[in-house]
């Protein structure tokens, strides 16, 4: 694929690429956000260097990309809940992300993608690896392949939010957190490619099956989708920016760094119910 406005370079085969010429604490053209769009799809995460985005900027950035999504346990600070701040250091007992995910999968309709962008970094560590759901499900045997369609999965935000707030002492009693049960192989809504959607931190249980036939599928998935041959690496300078598509990539934060800082924010980007 060509690109008129921006210039794309792949970092894997597979998944991942760098982005140059294009600043996007600016409105953005059509032209841009389409061209920006076709990359993010191709290449399924998209890395940007030496941004500078301040929260209006970032949430307007978003925006070309669709509305924006609001956290089911964590709206951002006042007058902004779009914005989920991502900070860690040495008072930090968790940090955001540090299992294989795909963002708010719990969600009905659950995230077109999100937009990461870090401005304080310890001095080395922190990286964030991604792998591709598109290279997870063309990497199946044709048997399994066929075994999988049609099966959905239920997903689940309690579990998670709820272990994430009695480590931060915040109260959820009365909290409800969203479920949702999506195909096990989906379909992208552009590219029309399939890809996994499953994954380890809110996947539960597959839908009507035995419970143990079920555990060992999902088992096997969670360690298939995220093999080192579908992953990109990306090691995080100051005012950079992660922009990926939710809805054919898993990632996972590494708190490689403690008790150095590692700041910034995200938007996220609202959905479509998976098919």
């Amino acid at each position: 694929m060509t690109y008129d406005t921006i210039r794309v370079s792949p970092v894997t085969p597979r998944i991942g690429a760098d982005v140059e010429g294009v600043e996007l604490a600016k409105p953005l053209s059509n032209r841009q956000v389409k061209e920006l769009h076709q990359a993010l799809v191709e290449h399924q995460v998209l890395f940007f260097r030496d941004q500078i985005l301040d929260v209006e900027s970032h949430k307007r950035l978003g925006r070309h990309f669709g509305e924006l999504h609001i956290h089911p346990n964590t709206p951002g600070p006042g007058g902004h809940p779009e914005i989920l701040p991502i900070h860690a250091d040495a008072d930090s007992k968790r940090i955001n992300g540090e299992y294989w995910h795909s963002d708010v999968s719990c969600d009905a309709e659950p995230p077109l993608g999100s937009i990461l962008y870090l401005h304080t970094l310890p001095r080395s560590g922190g990286d964030t690896l991604f792998a591709s759901q598109f290279a997870a499900y063309d990497a199946l045997s044709p048997r399994l392949k066929v075994y999988l369609e049609g099966l959905t999965a239920t997903h689940s935000g309690d579990h998670v939010y709820r272990r994430h707030n009695a480590l931060i002492g915040r109260d959820d009693r009365n909290k409800p957190f969203p479920k949702a049960s999506h195909p096990i192989v989906r379909t992208h809504p552009v590219s029309k490619r399939k890809a996994l959607f499953v994954n380890r931190n809110f996947t539960t249980h597959i839908d009507n099956l035995p419970e143990d036939e079920g555990r060992a599928v999902l088992n096997y998935l969670f360690e298939h989708s995220t093999r080192e041959e579908f992953q990109v690496r990306f090691r995080w300078s100051t005012h950079s920016i992660a922009f990926w598509d939710n809805r054919s990539v898993q990632h996972m934060a590494l708190w490689d760094y403690y008790p150095q800082t590692r700041s910034g924010r995200r938007v996220t980007i609202k959905g479509d119910k998976p098919f």
